[in-house]
């Protein structure tokens, strides 16, 4: 009986080790870092189908935007482990003097050359380039190229991803012109600078910004500001962000008879290809029916 057990116990170890040899990964032959989300989001529908090709995203899905963002020990492992490191660039990664100080090789994708960039209320450019979808289709050609010169191997299949998914977006973009060509209500209110591109696309006037910073509140003093400058302008539309709270809004559309929408940066969200083209397209439905 003990020999029979042995026996069984062998073969079952034999057939498990056969079986868990089939299921092992093999190593990442290319690796690629993106700095935050909407990064990520573009280099995975980039780097789809590319055999090897590893992409990870060094913040975390629901970061957010970078704002004051402290690198961790961490990161930096992550970051040194990496083929090419991908950035926003335009000034959202404040943290980049310290990567490339102690990473002096690492190579580095900047995704915003060539996008030309508006200011924010302090006169520096404003980074959220990425919620125009124009600009996000020239990051994607940046990504698409800054890898297929890192990796000259896969070239040709990074190019055609990046032309596929551009494609996705520009009919997107086009939908949106169209469908929101005739809305007359164009003024809104938001608490981020992240929609001044976004509003310069589709022609919208952000009447004013209430926070700068995202994860801040307003005083007191701007609150009661912002319900004076609504109820005098006939302003309709606040717009809040759905990574963030909605307390501020929802004081000011109270005390002014403004209704509270929200919209989506895609600063966060899931591990998906499509997620970005997803958040646009309830941005849409969110304007015909916040500016009808």
């Amino acid at each position: 009986m003990k020999r029979l057990t042995a026996v069984l116990l062998a073969t079952v170890i034999l057939f498990c080790t056969a079986g868990c040899a089939h299921r092992t990964e093999q190593p990442a032959r290319f690796r690629v870092v993106t700095s935050f989300y909407p990064l990520y989001i573009m280099a995975l529908n980039i780097t789809d189908g590319v055999s090897g090709v590893q992409v990870d995203n060094m913040a975390g899905q629901q970061t957010g935007c970078l704002h004051d963002y402290q690198l961790q020990s961490q990161d930096m492992k992550n970051i040194e482990q990496a083929d090419v490191f991908v950035i926003n660039g335009a000034g959202m990664e404040s943290f980049m003097n310290k990567v490339t100080s102690q990473l002096p090789k690492l190579r580095v994708i900047n995704s915003s050359d060539g996008i030309p960039l508006l200011k924010d209320q302090t006169g520096e450019a404003n980074p959220h380039i990425w919620v125009s979808i124009t600009n996000a289709i020239r990051q994607v050609t940046n990504i698409a190229e800054g890898l297929a010169e890192a990796d000259p191997a896969n070239a040709a299949a990074y190019r055609k991803n990046a032309e596929e998914y551009v494609a996705k977006l520009s009919i997107l973009r086009k939908k949106m012109h169209e469908e929101l060509s005739g809305i007359s209500n164009r003024d809104i209110i938001t608490f981020h600078e992240a929609f001044p591109y976004f509003a310069e696309e589709f022609g919208l006037n952000i009447v004013k910004v209430v926070n700068r910073e995202p994860d801040s509140q307003p005083s007191a003093r701007e609150l009661a500001q912002t319900i004076k400058l609504v109820r005098g302008s006939g302003i309709k539309t606040i717009f809040a962000e759905p990574q963030y709270p909605k307390s501020a809004a929802n004081i000011i559309a109270k005390e002014s008879g403004a209704a509270v929408y929200s919209l989506d940066p895609a600063v966060t969200g899931e591990n998906r290809k499509d997620a970005y083209l997803t958040a646009m397209e309830n941005n849409l439905t969110v304007l015909k029916q916040a500016l009808k």
